[in-house]
């Protein structure tokens, strides 16, 4: 596996050997790049707080805070291998690949042997240059701290929380975790999600009970009947999206909604984690529900498929999160995960599956008066953040038993 930072946004990526120095787009900020030969990110930890800090090669031998406790970290001069005598190594700006060229191509244009665009061989360092530099730290802290710690939050998404992220909890967990989308975020999406859906579906009784009486009105009806549909579409991939956002958020240690501003996501994005999803509930409760459908017979059988698939639900959305590929989904991998930490996996999964039979009993229907209608959206919206908020605080507190390198 290969990982390595955007030099735009600061979004670490990780992905397959097979891919390295294929060109393609940040998932994050679509900038181009070139996927380098092998990792470029070495793990440190703060001396001070314990903070796990990823380090670009190009940081070795500089002096940087930690993004946490603001402890000057001193990143060791042995990050990258030295060169064998006669040979010059140095980093493509480009790709941020090593290149081994020989003493005679100093000061030289190449091309680089790993995204072949054109590199100067850089040309020896002056003694005086050299007692220059290691006379002015302070100098080389202003100029990578802001980089650095752009790049360094958490080991699972790398880029800058802004200053009003909430890390440290008011209250007991227990109670806490219920104030979880009470950011100014996790607000707006929260009242996007449920005005525009309640909106919408005002709309369209109020146009279908004056069809009824005025037979003109029908088309305007049926208009209204797709505009529904299709926002309610996307109002449902804007949540899956946004609720993965806070699964990662406070797989960071975050304790409250995650902040869009920077970062919302294309019909792409939105897409592609809905999809994800949905394939979550087709591979684990697609079993039973076809046994069901099948022998319209709730035996023991289709309760074991049920059950087993409720089983790996939870853990299948959080490999979705996390590694943001359909390796999420393997039910190996997952199996694993289940095992090593069964009994708080077990009491989150119970927490789940609790939550989702009281609001499945109040489900709304077409009939809903609007006020209930409204607080019932309203309640699931909310619960479904906490519930996301669960499964990334059960990364965050499990990583080490998850052993899943993401």
């Amino acid at each position: 596996m290969i990982q390595f930072n955007c030099e735009q946004c600061g979004r670490k990526i990780s992905i397959q050997n097979e891919h390295a120095g294929k060109r393609g787009k940040c998932p994050e900020c679509g900038a181009a790049l070139v996927i380098p030969a092998k990792s470029s990110l070495f793990e440190l930890h703060c001396q001070n707080c314990g903070q796990k800090i990823n380090v670009p090669q190009t940081y070795a031998g500089k002096q940087v805070k930690c993004p946490t406790c603001k402890f000057i970290v001193a990143i060791p001069q042995t990050l990258e291998s030295p060169a064998e005598p006669g040979v010059v190594r140095f980093t493509c700006p480009t790709c941020r690949n090593q290149i081994d060229e020989p003493e005679s191509s100093r000061g030289k244009l190449i091309p680089c042997p790993h995204c072949s665009s054109f590199v100067a061989v850089p040309l020896p360092q002056s003694s005086a240059t050299k007692a220059e530099t290691s006379n002015e730290p302070e100098k080389e802290i202003d100029e990578s701290e802001g980089q650095f710690e752009r790049l360094q939050i958490g080991s699972i998404r790398e880029f800058k929380q802004p200053p009003n992220v909430v890390t440290q909890r008011k209250l007991p967990w227990i109670f806490d975790i219920f104030l979880f989308p009470t950011s100014i975020s996790g607000m707006s999406v929260l009242g996007i999600v449920v005005f525009t859906r309640f909106f919408f579906r005002a709309c369209v009784l109020y146009l279908r009970q004056v069809a009824e009486v005025f037979m003109p009105c029908l088309a305007p009806y049926g208009l209204m009947v797709g505009i529904n549909i299709i926002v309610r579409i996307v109002l449902y991939m804007y949540l899956c999206w946004y609720l993965c956002e806070c699964i990662r958020g406070s797989a960071n240690g975050g304790v409250r909604a995650v902040e869009t501003k920077g970062h919302n996501a294309g019909l792409g994005d939105m897409f592609g984690h809905t999809i994800k999803i949905g394939f979550c509930f087709l591979l684990y409760l697609g079993p039973s529900v076809t046994y069901l459908i099948e022998t319209e017979n709730k035996d023991t059988i289709f309760w074991s498929l049920f059950a087993l698939g409720l089983t790996f639900l939870p853990m299948s959305f959080l490999g979705v999160a996390i590694f943001e590929t359909w390796g999420g989904v393997n039910p190996f991998l997952l199996i694993g995960s289940i095992f090593s930490t069964f009994l708080p996996y077990l009491a989150m999964t119970l927490t789940f599956i609790g939550a989702g039979i009281i609001y499945v009993q109040h489900l709304p229907d077409a009939e809903t008066p609007h006020l209930r209608f409204f607080m019932t959206w309203f309640v699931g919206v909310y619960l479904a953040m906490v519930l996301a908020h669960l499964l990334g605080w059960f990364y965050n507190r499990y990583e080490e038993k998850l052993n899943w390198n993401v």
